[in-house]
């Protein structure tokens, strides 16, 4: 009995792991590369609702709280579908959420003074999260596919999806830890700094989409997936994790001053 229990747990970790957004490490290069572009301000409020948590160590959170029946309806936060060559604002929404209402959600209640600690560090970590989800782009896909999980690849040999090859294969491919790829960050400029943070959560959206839809165009079901597509793809997506972790601390400076 202990044993089938045992199996049945791994199967679910397996499971589980495998609908990660970004894998671990790359919500942890998100979380991390926002840390140096908070205020102070920014820095000390987070540090009170956290409990002197980064925001790397809590990047992750919106995934680890799937395996609770109770957070469900937050799942469809984490994404948002709609058809190649149509407006997000012109399509009908999800009646439960997506990843553009769910990040609205999380600013209101952060800035509601009346709402108490543990609903606002609660909000604070999904938005982290979410943030991170929105600039892996099959997050930004169509439904036919399930944004990418229903299209079938290979990743150097092995049966995989489009969607897990941008959440999780690529980036531990490249074989670095999360804080040795926020290190590596591109260097930026104030201009290229306030240019990526303008806009908004919209904005970002349309910006991932254009991706989205260029990795469609690139890739075909059943490809074979391995170095040259690393070669393409990888300063793409390190340039994707830079985004995210500068606007969200353009967000949270935004709300925390």
């Amino acid at each position: 009995m202990n044993r089938i229990l045992f199996l049945g747990f791994a199967i679910f970790l397996i499971s589980f792991s495998a609908r990660a957004d970004w894998g671990k490490t790359g919500h942890r290069v998100v979380g991390e590369i926002a840390e140096n572009y908070l205020t102070q301000k920014s820095k000390r409020a987070i540090a009170e609702l956290l409990d002197g948590h980064s925001l790397a160590f809590v990047s992750n959170y919106g995934d680890d709280i799937k395996s609770d029946p109770l957070m469900d309806k937050y799942k469809p936060w984490h994404y948002v579908n709609f058809p190649f060559g149509r407006k997000y604002e012109s399509y009908p929404k999800n009646p439960e959420g997506d990843i553009i209402q769910g990040i609205e959600t999380c600013v209101k209640v952060l800035k509601n003074p009346s709402a108490s600690k543990m609903e606002k560090a609660f909000h604070l970590k999904l938005l982290v999260h979410f943030i991170g989800d929105l600039h892996q782009p099959l997050h930004i896909g169509i439904a036919e596919d399930r944004g990418g999980n229903r299209f079938q690849v290979q990743w150097f040999g092995s049966g995989t999806n489009l969607h897990t090859v941008w959440d999780s294969k690529m980036l531990d491919s490249y074989g670095m830890s999360y804080t040795e790829v926020a290190a590596n960050e591109d260097k930026l400029g104030p201009k290229q700094i306030k240019e990526i943070q303008k806009g908004t959560v919209l904005d970002w959206v349309y910006d991932s989409r254009k991706l989205t839809e260029y990795i469609y165009d690139c890739t075909s079901v059943g490809d074979k997936l391995g170095y040259e597509y690393m070669y393409e793809f990888t300063d793409t997506m390190r340039k994707q994790l830079q985004k995210g972790g500068i606007r969200l601390a353009k967000m949270l400076n935004d709300i925390f001053g």
